[in-house]
């Protein structure tokens, strides 16, 4: 089969690279990908929301299957652009999509099928939120509705803290229009897990569970991010809870998605919050979450390219789903000044040969014209720059082999998360 990737971070150059394995692929097609996937497809340039360009790429490349990484397209309908021209294609339709691009539109259908969550109002005054604000006691947490690029929710531990954070979306824009209406949340205490699941819309894979890094700095210190890094399997994990975020949270929110008329299909990853009643959906997203696509994909044993095939073709129940008992630790090395604005085009060290310890998976990065003094010709080319992961079978083990690897890989101004998955307890029943 020809197959592509739509889009160009870390997530995409592990999907390509899960993708590689499958002894079906002929040829593999990235677009607009990275100096990463460029070693391991043929790059297209080609934007990720250029649903028009795609869609002749598709027909010039002849691709038999466009497999879309981030939430974007989907937002914008290319599956929906795709499957009406016969085009096959991964992921959820744009009314399903949706339930990301609208915070406010996942919490209705939330409430509407009783799914577990977090007590929320939606407003698009900031007198009538600011109102709402001051009777209430902190914390707060609020969400911009649309999407922000990870970065549109504040968790706010003073009144003032949060009527900001209403301002800054609906008066000041500081998201565009994905800021035109705010959910204002109860604060939700507990650990928080990122779970995914593949779905066609009726079937279920058995879940898989992940935690990130959002903070910049250490110890959750510095601005929001899109994510420093990931582990997984979390170590309070087990086949119980998995059973009970199955039965409780990712079926019925599949099941109501086809009972609204929006028939979910693709990856489902619910953002949850173990509290102490038990999972809560903090919010819904439709795609592989990134950077945990790069920890949770080297534990899959089955072959990417059957899944996203049997999930494309509404045949997933024919599918086995296993994933590895392996553990992943995953280091994003960003550039200075992340998530704010960062310099592009810096010489990146330490790839030819790269570091045997751990995987390094590419997203902020691109091919100069020419090689940079001593250095290759891969560039950097946004603030998240790359993933290194350690594999082993230990969480410990895993992290020692990405840390081990993180340092030889450098470029002016580079910087990461000294602890990620540190000082971690484990749960004597997440070995059940």
């Amino acid at each position: 089969m020809n197959v592509l990737v739509v889009g160009s971070g870390g997530r995409e150059h592990a999907i390509c690279w899960k993708l590689r394995q499958s002894p079906r692929i002929n040829k593999l097609f990235t677009a607009p990908g990275n100096a990463g996937t460029a070693e391991i497809a043929t790059n297209v340039p080609i934007s990720a929301t250029d649903i028009d360009g795609l869609t002749e790429a598709v027909k010039k490349h002849k691709i038999n299957l466009t497999v879309v990484g981030p939430e974007l397209p989907l937002a914008y309908g290319i599956v929906d652009r795709f499957e009406a021209i016969g085009l096959p294609v991964f992921g959820p339709s744009k009314a399903a999509a949706q339930i990301e691009a609208s915070k406010v539109f996942a919490k209705e259908l939330m409430q509407r099928y009783h799914l577990p969550s977090a007590q929320s109002v939606a407003f698009d005054s900031s007198r009538e939120a600011t109102i709402f604000i001051e009777r209430r006691e902190p914390p707060f947490v609020v969400k911009a509705d649309g999407l922000a690029a990870g970065k549109g929710v504040t968790v706010a531990t003073s009144r003032e803290d949060a009527v900001a954070a209403v301002r800054a979306c609906l008066d000041e824009h500081a998201f565009g229009d994905s800021g035109n209406s705010v959910l204002i949340e109860e604060y939700l205490e507990g650990r928080e897990v990122s779970v995914f699941t593949f779905t066609d819309g009726e079937t279920l894979s058995p879940p898989i569970a992940a935690c990130d890094y959002k903070r910049a700095l250490d110890n959750d210190y510095g601005a929001n991010t899109g994510g420093m890094g990931s582990y997984s399997p979390p170590e309070f994990w087990n086949s119980d809870l998995a059973q009970e975020v199955e039965l409780n949270i990712l079926q019925p929110t599949v099941q109501a998605m086809a009972m609204e008329g929006f028939p979910y299909t693709g990856v489902l990853y619910g953002g949850l919050m173990l509290t102490a009643q038990g999972p809560k959906i903090i919010e819904f997203n439709c795609r592989l979450g990134d950077p945990e696509a790069q920890v949770i994909l080297p534990r899959l044993e089955t072959d990417l390219l059957e899944i996203v095939e049997a999930v494309s073709q509404k045949q997933l129940a024919g599918t086995f789903v296993k994933w590895s008992t392996a553990a992943c630790v995953g280091i994003v090395i960003a550039a200075e000044g992340y998530p704010g604005k960062s310099e592009q085009g810096l010489p990146i060290s330490g790839l030819n040969p790269p570091p045997k310890e751990a995987m390094l998976f590419h997203a902020g990065t691109k091919l100069a014209q020419e090689k940079v003094e001593s250095c290759s010709r891969v560039v950097t080319d946004g603030g998240r720059v790359l993933t290194v992961v350690g594999k082993g079978p230990s969480i410990e083990e895993a992290r020692r082999q990405a840390y081990s690897a993180a340092p030889k890989v450098t470029f002016p101004g580079s910087f990461y998360r000294n602890d990620i998955a540190l000082r971690l307890k484990r749960n004597a029943a997440a070995d059940s």
